[in-house]
């Protein structure tokens, strides 16, 4: 097995890290459009909080099925083709998401939408690390940074269209429209194939070091899957602010974390990867010990704020670790690191419900923040 990855013979460089970031952008954007369609979709299947929350885990499913595979088939196709090959399954499937009637066929289409984002998110990612190495400098976190523009973009861009009066498919087959002519754009400077044959199995269980990695980002995706679902409800719960304004402490942490990512680069090539993991992964376990320790609500957006802008750094910085360990062929590892992480999206908030129902939530935000502390604990080792 070989762990060289879908490299070109030239060496990567501005047309391909442009590619990689217009990847990013539409693997946010594409994600992020599925948000403002949830309570339309609620509402035509008739469907209670409960049933809806089931149905959603379709996604979650489809992703941990194809993340793991994404590594070897862009060992065999290439990051490109693996990356256009999602996208136009993105690109059909989210109009039947608006279409769908049925409970049956849309946890169908959301189990493809699903696989379709977690092959991207693997295949960009590899792509990334290759297009960092080639250029000699730290250029994770600005890859990542386009991905939450798009998330933005998506999230914001449908909101707006069905507010100027567009149906939510029409909507829709306009992001389909901006998808289609971001990959034309992209396309022929995504990393085709090489010469490399893995001929491996399947699915590789992650070992060694990627293991440890995986962990780690496993902690960093709970914490942002915390804040996803449970910021809200801590803020009109324990600290009094309205629930119309529920939303603010996931926007705050949101846009500190866009803006981190952005400037990311830039500070980790100044300061180093050890600095920033350690500084960044202690930020948000700070920010998060500051909601829990007092008692007011700005005190706790502002917390929601430094773990946004701590965390936006430490999981682009495991990515690149990732791809640079020998412990496993470097396609392989980014595919496991991605599953973890994702499976701790998936079960940390889930895992949080069960922490707040026997104790409190507020005893279930202190322990991620022991658990953001371990890997602040950890940073030494992963920049060995």
């Amino acid at each position: 097995m070989t762990s060289t990855l879908c490299t070109e013979q030239q060496q990567p460089g501005v047309p391909e890290q442009i590619a990689t970031r217009i990847a990013f952008f539409v693997s946010g954007l594409g994600m992020a459009a599925w948000a403002p369609l949830v309570p339309f979709a609620k509402l035509r299947l008739n469907l209670d909080d409960g049933s809806l929350g089931l149905l959603l885990l379709c996604i979650g499913a489809g992703s941990l099925l194809a993340m793991p595979l994404t590594g070897l088939l862009t060992g065999k196709l290439g990051c490109r083709r693996v990356i256009l090959l999602a996208g136009l399954a993105l690109c059909v499937d989210l109009p039947l998401l608006v279409l769908m009637d049925s409970t049956l066929g849309m946890g169908l289409a959301l189990l493809l939408f699903g696989a379709a984002i977690g092959m991207i998110d693997v295949a960009m990612n590899i792509q990334a690390v290759i297009v960092e190495r080639a250029s000699g400098r730290a250029m994770m976190s600005g890859f990542h940074g386009f991905f939450s523009v798009g998330g933005i973009a998506g999230a914001g861009g449908v909101s707006l269209l069905m507010w100027l009066g567009l149906s939510p498919l029409s909507a829709v087959l306009t992001t389909v429209l901006a998808i289609v002519l971001l990959l034309a754009l992209a396309q022929k400077n995504l990393l085709r194939d090489s010469d490399a044959q893995d001929d491996g199995p399947l699915f590789v269980l992650p070992r060694g070091w990627v293991m440890f990695i995986g962990a780690l980002c496993f902690i960093m995706f709970l914490a942002e899957g915390s804040m996803l679902d449970w910021s809200a409800l801590f803020l009109t719960t324990l600290r009094g602010v309205d629930h119309s304004q529920a939303g603010l402490g996931y926007a705050l942490f949101s846009i500190a974390m866009t803006i981190g990512r952005l400037n990311g680069d830039r500070v980790v090539n100044a300061l180093g990867r050890y600095k920033i993991l350690l500084i960044g992964s202690l930020c948000a376990a700070m920010g998060l010990a500051l909601a829990v320790v007092c008692d007011h609500a700005v005190i706790a957006l502002l917390g929601f704020m430094l773990v946004g802008l701590g965390a936006s750094n430490v999981v682009p910085i495991l990515f690149s670790a990732a791809g640079n360990q020998h412990d496993m062929p470097a396609n392989l590892a980014i595919a496991s690191v991605t599953t973890l992480g994702y499976a701790g999206i998936l079960a940390g908030p889930a895992l949080i419900g069960f922490i707040a129902q026997v104790s409190s939530l507020t005893v279930a935000f202190g322990c991620v923040t022991a658990l953001l502390l371990a890997v602040t604990a950890s940073a030494k080792a992963v920049i060995r």
